[in-house]
């Protein structure tokens, strides 16, 4: 909104307009808008919140400080989800399909979960909605994520150039008579493919078309029958990684706020040919803007931990989590870096591990030896992982921590990804 009033004002040379046209200057404005929202009117929707008695039934787990978490009130996600949308729609370029298809998606998931927090708290029924409806409505926007990144126009990239392509644009230059200050890196015409980078690789570019090699030349036609299922299981898997991690005081918020820094960073470089060129990574058009939308993210991620900080005066609920894995699954895919997530996203991954490891180590052990040796030697003490920890002793805010310094490290191994190959 502002973005196009100052571009307006910019052309009436009105004094100082021009500044809104840096991505930087927009994006600190998106993160201080978000910080704002969470932290002041943040107490606001919690009173509100409270008033309504939406507050948090808490199971019987055995956990140390449990019981003095019940009656908090949750979904405090709706806190986040503000925080977001209203600095993206303020700073943002609307018309951009990459922040068209952010917005989409955070509130399709962010609905999700209100749903399930509705069924949880109003309903008074503590399983909330019902898996297999959670799924749906991740395959659904996975379908449409998908769709929108296969086949709409403005979702390409330039293709790097070789040594003697960035020749002949220097010879014709000099023919024309131009003065090209500086050789050309990346074609001027953009490419339609489903490229994305892949770790640790020199010639770091992996083509998803390639797994359908054996259809021939079809194998570019029908690439969506490989893209748009993989990026299906990439949102349902982050977005509930991401659920699942929202287990203790501050745990999914500031590890999300470190994933987001870093995705932040790596489509500033991919939407920018002069970081993209030196980093030799795929340049990707129009991705910059999405910089001024991961900005309010991190904002409003960290401005929630002001309130979700340990002890917690408010939980997001999976109004909060749901979208906000979603949220880093769809940016990942955006930027081209989903093949990262696995370094990136570890704890969230770890996470999901610890509960199927759980789940099928407990089948094995009940099947092959009875139902009181499962229930004695489980795998962990409890899943997932942190929880493990808080039956181990540990106080779930040195557990918090000690995730949030594993989560810096890998935020850096994932940067330090684009050069070590």
């Amino acid at each position: 909104m502002f973005y196009y009033l100052f571009h307006y004002l910019d052309q009436l040379n009105f004094p100082g307009a021009g500044v809104f046209q840096y991505i930087s200057f927009r994006a600190a404005l998106a993160l201080l808008s978000s910080l704002i929202i969470t932290m002041v009117f943040g107490k606001r929707i919690i009173n509100f919140i409270r008033k309504k008695q939406i507050g948090e039934t808490i199971r019987e787990l055995g956990l140390q400080g449990q019981n003095e978490k019940a009656g908090t009130p949750t979904m405090g996600g709706l806190i986040i989800l503000a925080a977001i949308i209203i600095p993206t729609l303020l700073f943002a370029k609307i018309h951009n399909v990459y922040i068209v298809l952010m917005l989409i998606s955070t509130v399709w998931l962010g609905a999700i979960g209100f749903i399930d927090d509705y069924i949880k708290v109003f309903k008074k029924n503590k399983e909330g909605l019902k898996g297999k409806f959670k799924i749906v409505g991740q395959i659904g926007i996975g379908l449409i994520v998908g769709a929108v990144f296969y086949f709409h126009p403005d979702v390409v990239i330039k293709e790097r150039l070789t040594p003697n392509q960035q020749n002949a644009y220097s010879f014709d230059d000099a023919i024309s008579g131009g003065k090209n200050p500086t050789t050309p890196k990346y074609s001027k015409t953009p490419v339609k493919t489903i490229k994305t980078t892949i770790p640790f690789v020199k010639n770091n570019e992996f083509d998803y078309t390639r797994l359908l090699s054996f259809m021939g030349d079809k194998a570019i036609e029908y690439g969506w029958l490989i893209f748009i299922p993989i990026v299906i299981l990439i949102i349902t898997a982050v977005s509930n990684g991401a659920n699942i991690t929202d287990g203790i005081d501050g745990l999914a918020a500031g590890t999300s706020a470190i994933i987001g820094t870093t995705l932040g960073i790596l489509a500033y470089v991919s939407g920018n040919t002069v970081f993209a060129d030196y980093l030799n990574i795929m340049y990707i058009p129009n991705t910059g803007e999405l910089v001024v939308f991961m900005a309010a993210f991190v904002g409003a991620c960290v401005g929630f931990l002001w309130y979700n900080a340990f002890p917690a005066q408010v939980f997001m609920g999976d109004t909060g989590s749901l979208a906000i894995g979603g949220i880093i699954a769809v940016y990942a895919i955006a930027i081209r870096k989903e093949l990262l997530i696995p370094i990136l996203c570890g704890i969230f991954l770890v996470e999901n591990i610890s509960v199927i490891l759980q789940v099928y180590y407990f089948k094995y052990q009940k099947k092959k030896r009875g139902l009181e040796y499962a229930k004695a030697n489980r795998l962990f003490k409890m899943a997932p992982l942190h929880h493990h920890y808080q039956k181990s002793g540990f106080h779930e805010s040195k557990i918090v921590m000690r995730f949030f310094i594993i989560g810096i490290m890998l935020a850096a191994l994932t940067i330090v990804t684009l050069k070590l190959r």
